[in-house]
């Protein structure tokens, strides 16, 4: 005899609370594997695909394309056929997620931190096999007494011809208002408005729901505003050293390195001598906490818009394994195929944004990182080389840093080295 299970969302790790449903991977009626992925699902960090733990036929779909559900929300039913598949599936259920793979469960997540309260929506009911069901012809309104309502209004009414039991009130209760009476002698809306009256609706714009990565983004850069009291410095580096040791060193045989890379590479030996912005602030204990790694964030823009992924462990690596991670990650991240843990537990940030064309920006820290270091495009200008007027290769550094972890000599500490790698690579070399 058959046995339905239920397959809820799984806890998708790193504090996310809720994920949308972006494409259904399987119909009522089909036959699925253990471990067969059976949604694809957008959350606040990454898209991913969801598998079931059970093996069977799916019985029902839980919420259409586009509904956000809560984790723990149901997904689907599937009816296991065999008697030991469902002890087997309810045992792997009972121990956390059934079969889910790691990657979509509980790594990295930090239980310690109380959850953030969202409003999520009600979730849709269940799509399963239509049964037959007797639908009942609307009923007419009622009729008899029209309920309490004031002498003005009913004269209003009865003036016009209108039958107020017919009114649907906007008052409290369902009250029947003047409001109501005067909307219906409004002569309704022609099918097509006139050019002026289309062009006015248009001018209020599209309405796009704030979600998903959009709204992650929007939360977290908003709660970095209010919490970070942060500073901006600058500075303008002749690069042009910098530009001509990268192309030596990709002038030989092995991997290429990047620009990114170079300058990540300068960036872990600058937190090494100024650690502080290396840190974050732990409100709750009124502590600045030093970490003693860097995961070095990353600007990366994408079709879903602006991502950071994480490299890890960046002060151990070289410039060309530095190289090969941003790679690596840029590809994910435009493939959509980022997991969560790829986007979270950054401690700085490079941001790269030159690519735009722009030589300068005040980035907000991406919280609760305290700094962030961001780079300019590296373009011909008039320098003074050696007491003599020439053209170089300039960029401009932006370092945004949180107040509270430094002060303006550390802050300016830090920026002055990086600069002065990238004036002088020679710099960086005498550094380790």
């Amino acid at each position: 005899m058959p046995q339905v299970l239920e397959f809820k969302l799984p806890d998708l790790g790193e504090g996310l609370t809720e994920a949308e449903i972006v494409r259904w991977l399987v119909a009522v009626g089909d036959v699925v594997e253990i471990d067969q992925p059976v949604v694809e699902v957008e959350t606040a960090k990454a898209m991913v695909e969801v598998p079931c733990p059970y093996g069977g036929v799916v019985t029902a779909r839980f919420g259409e394309e586009g509904t956000e559900l809560p984790v723990g929300a149901p997904l689907i039913t599937v009816a296991v056929g065999s008697v030991t598949e469902p002890a087997q599936a309810a045992e792997a259920e009972a121990e956390g997620s059934g079969n889910v793979p790691r990657p979509l469960i509980g790594y990295g997540t930090d239980h310690s931190r109380p959850a953030r309260r969202r409003r999520v929506r009600p979730v849709t009911a269940a799509v399963s096999a239509p049964p037959v069901v007797a639908v009942a012809a609307a009923a007419p309104a009622p009729a008899g007494p029209v309920p309490v309502i004031s002498p003005l209004v009913r004269k209003l009414a009865r003036d016009n011809g209108i039958d107020l039991r017919a009114l649907r009130g906007s008052g409290p209760e369902g009250l029947i208002l003047r409001a109501d009476v005067e909307a219906a002698l409004r002569p309704a809306a022609p099918a097509a408005a006139p050019a002026p009256v289309a062009a006015a609706a248009a001018a209020q714009g599209e309405r796009i729901p704030l979600k998903g990565l959009r709204g992650a983004v929007a939360e977290k850069l908003s709660r970095s505003r209010r919490e970070i009291p942060e500073a901006t410095c600058w500075v303008d580096a002749d690069a042009t050293e910098l530009m001509a040791a990268r192309a030596a060193m990709n002038a030989v045989d092995g991997p290429k390195i990047s620009v990114l890379a170079l300058l990540a590479r300068i960036c872990t030996a600058a937190l090494a001598k100024y650690p502080e912005l290396n840190s974050t602030v732990d409100l709750a204990a009124n502590e600045i906490v030093r970490l003693p790694a860097v995961h070095l964030g990353f600007a990366a823009q994408t079709e879903r818009g602006l991502m950071v992924p994480v490299v890890r462990d960046a002060q151990t690596r070289s410039p060309e394994s530095l190289s090969a991670e941003f790679a690596r990650l840029t590809e994910l991240a435009r493939a959509g195929k980022l997991a969560p843990a790829d986007l979270t537990g950054g401690t700085f940030t490079l941001n790269n944004y030159g690519v735009f064309g722009v030589d300068g920006s005040t980035p907000i820290i991406n919280h609760p990182e305290a700094a962030m270091l961001g780079v300019g495009r590296i373009i011909p200008k008039p320098w003074v080389y050696r007491g003599e007027l020439a053209v170089r290769q300039v960029v401009q550094l932006s370092l945004t840093f949180d107040h509270r972890v430094c002060d303006g000599g550390a802050a300016g500490g830090f920026l002055r080295y990086v600069a002065d790698c990238v004036e002088n690579p020679a710099v960086l070399l005498r550094g380790l």
